[in-house]
């Protein structure tokens, strides 16, 4: 669908019944309940067909919004900062009163002065300072360190062949990895992972778990201020952006719930995608599609964020056929846009990054390549270690979390009979130096597949070290022992 350009496009008088918001009001679809997990494709596809590239949405009971499912649509919603600010505090419904001071939404719509609610120069400013920061990391030693947390997580499962690859695998792996980057310490990572999934999922705890999530990164800004180190934490202070303990808060915020969560859903939707498709399957075989193949996929088909909020008017306009009041929310359907059957082939859409997944004009996440390095090494760590993997049960009894925002799954239940041991010694907590040239931007790990080697029966105490290295403390805790 064609979207009228905003300055030839006829808004209603404010006379008119549509100016008032009746267009976001009439057939409008929860965003939120079994619908939005069990079957997203369907509930967009039903949405397209209805109402075209951009449908009325409920948030929760009496808090409306519109979803952007159109691809050309969502690209000049996100490019058009002058008509769809990223500031929130645009926003009509909590002026109207209309927003419940306990509303699960606070969290994800809540305006702070980050990279994500600011426009313009501002904007840049510290968007510079986050890209700047995360370019620092050293890829090489991001690989190791993810692989040696990957090695120890597998090591400290039982003995008896099964393991849930959510719950003790892709929701623990990235915090090994992100404590370690930004300077916390060990025993952090239990809590901050689940006081993370009480506001990404917006649970009932979710406000509560936001002011305790940012008042251990405030200690952390503070401790890293009075004494630097090698790590994000220290590098974002010293940055000449010059961000003040509040926005290094409010980005260390960012940098874990966006980086975090990301990750963790991309690594799980990999791997079932990979353990129920028969196509990625011959991966492990010497079939033509790689583990890369599979991390596409993924981004096409069920990104790990597949609604993002948001966008807000400046000003009443049309976009994809539809009439916005200024100040209505534009919620970004990362996944509905993928799916556009404007940019679908007769084959669908595979082998290239058209993708949205990321977002797409001046807010496009800046840290895909750390997560695509951390994703890939973590998949074809397991894929080494574990050949003979295989669902536990039924690909179809496989469940979603219920969020609007993620798409994750509850669990992913797994058999094994053997193993092969870690392609190295796993080393002691490696030092992060900054390199003297930071990487380039458009550097990307490679895509190779894992490589064969000879299964052996798996034995309790195989592959765990003799000393109990700091991986293997934090892994420790993570398995409670």
């Amino acid at each position: 669908m064609t979207t009228p350009k905003p300055e030839a496009a006829t808004v209603p008088p404010p006379g008119c019944p549509m100016h008032q918001g009746a267009g976001v009001t009439a057939g409008v679809t929860p965003l939120y309940g079994a619908s939005v997990s069990e079957d997203p494709h369907g509930l967009y596809a039903r949405m397209r067909e209805h109402h075209g590239a951009v449908a009325p949405i409920e948030l929760e009971p009496g808090v409306e919004a519109w979803l952007v499912l159109g691809y050309a649509e969502l690209l000049e919603l996100t490019r058009n900062e002058q008509l769809f600010s990223k500031d929130s505090r645009r926003w009509r419904v909590p002026q109207e009163g209309r927003l419940k001071s306990d509303s699960r939404l606070l969290p994800m719509t809540s305006w702070r002065p980050t990279l994500l609610n600011l426009d313009g120069a501002e904007h840049q400013r510290l968007r510079g300072a986050v890209a700047d920061t995360l370019a620092r990391i050293d890829h090489r030693q991001l690989r190791q360190t993810t692989e040696t947390a990957a090695d120890l997580l597998i090591d400290s499962w039982g003995p008896d062949g099964t393991a849930d690859l959510v719950a003790q695998y892709a929701r623990r792996l990235p915090l090994l990895v992100f404590t370690q980057l930004l300077g916390l310490p060990a025993e952090a990572g239990p809590h901050l992972i689940e006081l993370i999934s009480h506001f990404v999922d917006s649970s009932e705890k979710s406000v509560r778990a936001n002011a305790e999530f940012q008042a251990i990164l405030l200690d952390l800004v503070r401790q890293r201020r009075a004494a630097p180190g090698a790590d994000l934490t220290s590098w974002l202070l010293a940055h000449p952006a010059g961000l003040t303990d509040e926005e290094a808060v409010h980005h260390l915020v960012v940098i874990l719930v966006a980086g975090n969560e990301t990750t963790i859903n991309w690594t799980g939707n990999t791997l079932r995608l990979l353990l129920t498709d028969r196509r990625f399957r011959a991966t492990l075989t010497g079939g033509r599609l790689t583990v890369a193949d599979a991390l596409e996929e993924v981004l096409w088909r069920d990104p790990p964020t597949q609604n993002f909020p948001g966008r807000w008017a400046t000003g009443d306009t049309v976009l994809g056929g539809q009439y916005i009041n200024a100040g209505d929310m534009l919620v970004l359907g990362l996944a509905a846009a993928n799916a556009d059957p404007a940019v679908q082939g007769a084959d669908g859409v595979g082998g290239n990054r058209a993708h949205l997944a990321w977002g797409a004009g001046r807010h496009v996440c800046p840290a895909q390549h750390p997560a695509r390095l951390i994703v890939e090494t973590a998949v074809e760590t397991l894929l080494h270690r574990l050949p003979d993997l295989q669902l536990a049960v039924p690909g179809h009894e496989l469940a979603w979390r219920p969020s609007p925002w993620s798409r994750a799954l509850v669990a992913l239940p797994v058999l094994y009979s053997a193993f092969t041991p870690p392609r190295t010694p796993a080393p002691e907590r490696p030092s992060w130096t900054p390199p003297a040239v930071s990487p380039p931007s458009g550097s990307s790990p490679s895509g190779s597949t894992p490589s064969d080697a000879t299964s052996t029966p798996r034995t309790p105490a195989s592959g765990k070290p003799a000393r109990r290295s700091w991986w293997n403390s934090l892994a420790g805790w993570w398995s409670g022992r």
